[in-house]
């Protein structure tokens, strides 16, 4: 099966960026990049931040 040059992966809520970066590792990728952004949630017609998204972009190791 062949896997794909570049992949995002995404620290899912409760995971730690360490045990992200762990999976991606064993997926056969290394770390490329980041990117962050706000979540927000709407309450009472305001829209306030739940929780940073935090993505790093894997590619596909040469090994």
């Amino acid at each position: 099966m062949s896997k794909k040059k570049t992949v995002w992966f995404e620290v899912k809520e409760g995971e730690s960026i360490e045990e992200c970066l762990g999976r991606l590792a064993a997926e056969g990728y290394i770390v490329a990049g980041r990117k962050e952004e706000p979540l927000f949630e709407e309450v009472n017609g305001e829209y306030i931040p739940v929780r940073q998204l935090i993505q790093f972009k894997g590619v596909l190791s040469e090994q």
